[in-house]
């Protein structure tokens, strides 16, 4: 796969992967990872598709200076911006988790209007599922914004993500996952700059449900794929549920013994969908 860099109009960096050829599709990975999270179904993709597999900011080689807001609609902002300048007006999309999240609400501002959208699991409008280990978790994060603890910070979150809880967010067990959180944790330990940015990114994201969504829902005309996971403890499957009796144009489909890294535990499932929907 190609590195290529793309910058906003604010300076802001997001490096991306593209392989393959044909119409142009972003897949957007879910927070705390990369692009690798899609890898796995990147193979079957790549001879139909221009893939085009974004880092996130403050995720991967991309932006991770502190300078930046890290706002929700910022994010969402950067990406619809980025969306458009490399796949065209109306691109095909595809997110999970908080990279599906940025999708929808770049839509719900109207900076992003995609021909088809593909949601993995996601939050949705509904709360954090395990509402108490999030909180711990954006607090963790917000603390790395004290000064002198930015780095140390840092090694604190390499400890605390081994490559093993990698393994443990797919439900066959499969050990290629440590390998997705070894490169996603493998320039966080002293990083201060990386670590103040997901700081601020802490504070600014959604902490409760977001039930706005629930009024975009029936508004949003354009072909809907839900393409979800059966034991993702994370975002269970009536949510996904939900959110198909109020799309007025959308599939639901769901993936058989997968977990939360969906395209881990069933790449050939993930990109028979794709193909599917998207061609």
């Amino acid at each position: 796969m190609r590195l290529r860099l793309w910058h906003a109009d604010d300076g802001a960096r997001i490096a991306y992967r593209e392989v393959g050829t044909g119409p142009p599709v972003v897949l957007v990975h879910s927070a705390g990872f990369s692009h690798r999270e899609f890898e796995p179904a990147v193979e079957d993709l790549a001879h139909r598709f221009r893939l085009i597999l974004p880092d996130l900011p403050a995720h991967g080689d991309s932006e991770d200076r502190p300078r930046h807001p890290y706002t929700f609609d910022w994010l969402a902002g950067v990406l619809a911006a980025f969306c458009i300048d490399v796949a065209g007006r109306r691109p095909l999309v595809g997110g999970h988790g908080l990279g599906a999240d940025l999708l929808i609400r770049a839509i719900e501002l109207g900076q992003l209007t995609p021909d088809r959208l593909v949601l993995m699991p996601c939050r949705l409008h509904r709360p954090p599922e395990r509402a108490k280990a999030h909180g711990a978790w954006l607090g963790a994060a917000r603390a790395a914004g004290v000064p002198g603890l930015d780095r140390v910070a840092g090694h604190a979150v390499r400890l605390a993500f081994r490559p093993e809880r990698g393994t443990g967010l797919t439900a066959r067990g499969v050990p290629e996952a440590a390998d997705l959180v070894r490169h996603a944790m493998a320039d966080v330990g002293g990083n201060a700059n990386l670590a103040r940015s997901w700081a601020r990114l802490a504070r600014e994201l959604p902490r409760s449900a977001r039930r706005e969504v629930l009024d975009l829902l029936p508004l949003l005309d354009v072909p809907v794929l839900l393409l979800w996971a059966d034991e993702d403890r994370h975002h269970p499957l009536r949510g996904a549920e939900e959110a198909l009796d109020l799309l007025p144009d959308a599939i639901l489909r769901v993936l058989p013994g997968t977990g939360y890294l969906i395209a881990y535990d069933d790449p050939v499932g993930v990109a028979r969908e794709l193909l599917s929907f998207l061609s």
